[in-house]
């Protein structure tokens, strides 16, 4: 370490230097979700567009946007736009579209006469993408002239153009465009010495793709993922806006009324949006965004939605005839249990924590949307008293569920006061105590439970044993799911509470390894618990706490020797092995873990060295609550359609 500290040690970086030194303060991490966030950065550009008004049609400047997903993990986005400016900056004496692309807090965003509102608020968005891009090229349609600027880690390269009033290092390029087409071409390639991969998920930024398009009404937005040998692609178009975002997300539910409430107005120029439809299950699917940006921590504008519809609903069940089944208030959980709503607000001037946008600060938005969401809500519902009629009966019954499973969690810790560890008997726990060095694996079957807790490592490794299929909680209430004996151990076990009561900082294990039989039962077991943990524990999944084991398919025996098999190929391969006599080799195809010896379980599906195991991901929340409803739910066509539909795509269905 040097002793001498001096004026000289003082580094000041310049440019775009700072982000490429400190990428995580600017797009929240170098892992997946910060590549993806490159791609959002510059479709928030194109979006903020969309929002902006043409004075002459009263509509967004542009209607059409392309993210083309290119070989060699390139990525570029299109839009219709105006095209970012290319003349020269009056005060700074470069092109718009330099200062645009290399300057940090430079753009249009901050001009209210070019954009009312805006998701790319702090105007660091595309030089950032091109701060942390190995190259990054922009062209941009202009008036019938098409200019480009190429860049490398964020610095212009190639010759520089004469322009009057000064130097401009962009290029015109000789091509004849109709009269009228404009907009800019982003397309850059990730820089991989600062990200961890460069390689995109098509299916995580199809999500936020159709959010957007769902909440720009008339926009067409198109993915293409050309890296395939037969290119995917989606097209999101909805004229509906928040409206057709609620019944697409209700789509494979049984809604309690046909069309959504909806909401929408502008106050001290805030603009709400909001669309509301109650189903008849018992889980809660609410979305929030702000400027077109995913909240998905929530802030104000949630504050204020939540508390408008926990009051009407209070103050219609005071006047209503089944305010005598309930002795105290409807909670918030009551009268928001079934409930899908989006809600969207365009702020001029959000206040937003972090870079990244995940919660909304600003105070007066609170006050804003809960009183415009309480007046319109009101005189919907007096217009509609067979709605509020539905509503408050759920509601009700929501409540007295509530309390049901209070009291069965307060006779639960009771009976747990007179167990000194307050931990289920099948469980064998572990002795580490730090969580983050803990796993806890959850075995269906007593047989495979006792060759697990013999097999296991008892520093670091707990067992907890179940017998027999649990509840589908999808068709459960939360009152049946605190008092199941299958499902009472596991929400012991881990410690951290259930339903809207769960904290995940409050686990006992950093690891919880679901290990059943590969077999349709052992699948069964598996959706039924990836379910539960979904609904119930969703912070588990979207924190990366949960994980399937992988035991071996087949136990091939040859001259006292055994190899393990996790698939096909891996058993032909080894059957195919030079030196063995066809003779002398033996195949087991196993049924069940319940036929594995405490040392094979341990070597083949435990022991980290060896072991594979896959870590469940919550890349596309939409489609997963689609998905659960379908094939969990109550209506037997959506899940019937499913199954023909992807009936050909089984690759492991158990014969």
């Amino acid at each position: 370490m040097k002793t001498n500290y001096s004026a000289q040690n003082i580094q000041v970086l310049e440019g775009l230097e700072p982000v490429r030194k400190r990428p995580g303060m600017y797009i929240g991490s170098t892992g997946i979700d910060g590549l993806h966030h490159l791609v959002y950065e510059v479709v928030d550009n194109s979006i903020d567009e969309a929002m902006a008004l043409d004075p002459a049609t009263g509509k967004g400047f542009c209607d059409a946007i392309l993210v083309v997903l290119e070989k060699n993990d390139i990525v570029r986005v299109e839009d219709n736009g105006r095209g970012i400016p290319v003349d020269i900056h009056p005060r700074e004496g470069v092109s718009a579209l330099e200062l645009v692309m290399t300057r940090l807090h430079a753009g249009g965003k901050f001009d209210k006469d070019s954009y009312k509102v805006s998701g790319g608020l702090h105007g660091v968005g595309v030089s950032v993408v091109n701060a942390l891009s190995e190259w990054c090229e922009a062209y941009v349609r202009r008036e019938g002239r098409v200019y480009t600027q190429r860049y490398k880690t964020g610095v212009p390269q190639g010759p520089t153009a004469e322009l009057s009033g000064g130097a401009c290092p962009w290029t015109e390029i000789p091509e004849s465009i109709p009269p009228g087409q404009q907009g800019t071409v982003i397309r850059f390639k990730a820089d991989e010495t600062i990200f961890e991969t460069i390689t995109y998920n098509f299916d995580v930024l199809s999500n936020r793709l159709r959010e957007l398009a769902f909440l720009t009404k008339g926009i067409s937005i198109t993915i293409v993922d050309e890296r395939l040998s037969t290119p995917k692609k989606h097209e999101f178009k909805f004229e509906g806006g928040v409206r057709s975002f609620v019944e697409y997300l209700n789509q494979n539910k049984t809604v309690l009324y046909k069309d959504p409430v909806y909401i929408e107005g502008t106050r001290d120029n805030v603009e709400v949006e909001c669309a509301i439809q109650y189903n008849d299950g018992f889980n809660e699917i609410m979305y929030s965004f702000v400027n077109d940006i995913n909240t998905r921590e929530g802030g104000t504008h949630l504050v204020g939605f939540k508390s408008a519809l926990t009051r009407t609903l209070n103050e219609y069940l005071k006047k209503s005839k089944i305010a005598k089944k309930l002795d105290e208030s409807l909670s918030g959980d009551d009268v928001r249990e079934g409930l899908t709503a989006v809600l969207s607000v365009k702020v001029p001037e959000p206040q937003f924590e972090g870079q990244t946008k995940g919660k909304l600060g600003n105070s007066e938005v609170k006050g804003i949307v809960e009183s415009l969401v309480n007046e319109q809500l009101e005189l919907f519902l007096d217009q509609n008293p067979g709605v509020i009629a539905s509503i408050l009966e759920k509601s009700v019954l929501a409540a007295k569920a509530r309390i049901a499973a209070r009291q069965a969690r307060d006779a639960t810790r009771r009976k747990n006061a007179m167990d000194s560890a307050g931990l289920p008997g099948k469980l064998a726990d572990c002795s580490e105590k730090d969580p983050a060095l803990c796993e806890l694996f959850i075995v269906e079957g007593d047989s495979a439970g006792g060759s697990a807790k013999m097999g296991r490592n008892r520093q670091y490794q707990a067992i907890l044993s179940l017998f027999g299929k649990m509840l589908n909680v999808e068709k459960s209430r939360i009152e049946k799911v605190v008092t199941n004996e299958k499902l009472q151990p596991i929400i012991a076990s881990v410690g951290a509470g259930c339903g809207n009561a769960f904290d995940v900082a409050k686990i006992r294990y950093h690891k919880i390894i679901i290990m059943a039989d590969a077999d349709v039962d052992g699948s069964h077991i598996r959706t039924l618990l990836l379910t539960f943990f979904y609904r119930y524990m969703t912070d588990l999944i979207e924190k990366g706490h949960v994980y399937l084991a992988m035991p071996p398919l087949y136990k091939i025996s040859y001259e006292k020797k055994s190899f393990f098999a996790y698939d096909d190929a891996e058993k032909d391969r080894i059957l195919t092995e030079s030196g063995k006599d066809p003779e002398k080799v033996a195949v087991q195809r196993y049924k069940g873990l319940g036929e594995m010896n405490a040392d094979e379980l341990c070597d083949t599906t435990m022991d980290p060295s060896q072991r594979n195991i896959i870590q469940v991901h919550l890349d596309d929340a939409v489609e997963a609550e689609r998905i659960f409803s379908t094939l969990m739910g109550e209506l037997v066509a959506p899940r019937r359609a499913f199954i023909e539909e992807n009936a050909l795509a089984v690759t492991n269905l158990d014969v």
